[in-house]
């Protein structure tokens, strides 16, 4: 992909929440002719997924699946709130055949759309982290893929000095609710993982201020680090980031971005 010279650093810029509505998507096709990502994370039981998949297949780029406990299930039992999923998670109260039912069937969805096993994993607001449902995934993924493993997108933290405090807590707190976990489960069983997470923050303040934080994280970006993003053509309803996606979008999309990629020595690829 564009940016600058091999021998600089690479960083994997990837799109979340493809399939979750028109509008995601076609800011993520657009991004992805751009060569402005490097990965789009599907929502294989979103409304908008199986219009747009196969031209999603034609870009290029690595193809993740987000794992989704959360949004899109067909009654509301099987839609959890987050808050509840992590208490259960934690208290050892959700159920194994409860857990991988819901993987397969989004693992089916994704071989069924693409032809192919995803290249990497990670999870809608990071469930694939959480106690029980790492290790029903990590299972899942040495059964189902041993003949070459997708990697797993690891929540580490960067340390981000300068960035404002709200943002820098948020990032941590996810951290602290599974990165270890997933570590140790991924290097016991041979899956690569990135090194940090990259582009947590609230979901708030317009274009400007999702410019200001986007310039902290590229200065601090190092190689093999994950920067994952929520872009958006048009708000999409219902949606609590709301028109914040479409400002990121614009961020990921304007002459400046390539700009400050060159300025920081990094260029936008894939992990492997």
């Amino acid at each position: 992909m564009n940016g600058t010279p091999l021998s600089g650093r690479r960083i994997v810029v990837c799109a979340d929440d493809f399939g979750m509505d028109a509008s995601v998507d076609l800011a993520i096709l657009a991004l992805a002719a751009r060569e402005r990502i490097s990965a789009a994370s599907c929502m294989t039981l979103g409304p908008s997924f199986g219009t747009y998949a196969s031209q999603l297949g034609g870009t290029g780029i690595e193809i993740g699946l987000h794992l989704d406990f959360t949004a899109f299930f067909d009654t509301p039992a099987e839609r959890p709130s987050l808050p509840a999923l992590i208490a259960r998670s934690y208290a050892g109260l959700l159920d194994g055949a409860w857990i991988d039912a819901r993987l397969s069937r989004q693992f089916d969805a994704f071989e069924r759309a693409f032809g192919r096993r995803p290249d990497y994993v990670d999870g809608h607001q990071h469930v694939h982290q959480l106690p029980h449902i790492r290790a029903r995934l990590v299972a899942l993924l040495t059964r189902r893929y041993a003949d070459g493993l997708p990697w797993l997108r690891s929540t580490r933290a960067a340390p981000l000095p300068g960035m404002p405090r709200p943002p820098r807590l948020k990032a941590r707190v996810i951290a602290a609710l599974g990165a270890p976990g997933l570590a140790r489960l991924a290097r016991g069983h041979g899956l690569r993982t990135n090194e940090r997470l990259l582009g947590v923050y609230g979901f708030e303040g317009g274009e400007q201020h999702y410019a200001a934080l986007m310039r902290k994280w590229l200065r601090h970006a190092g190689d093999r680090d994950v920067l994952m993003c929520h872009p958006s053509v048009a708000p999409v309803a219902d949606d609590p980031p709301g028109g914040q996606r479409v400002a990121e979008y614009r961020v990921l999309a304007g002459p400046a971005f390539m700009r400050w990629l060159d300025e920081e020595g990094l260029r936008v690829g894939p992990l492997a």
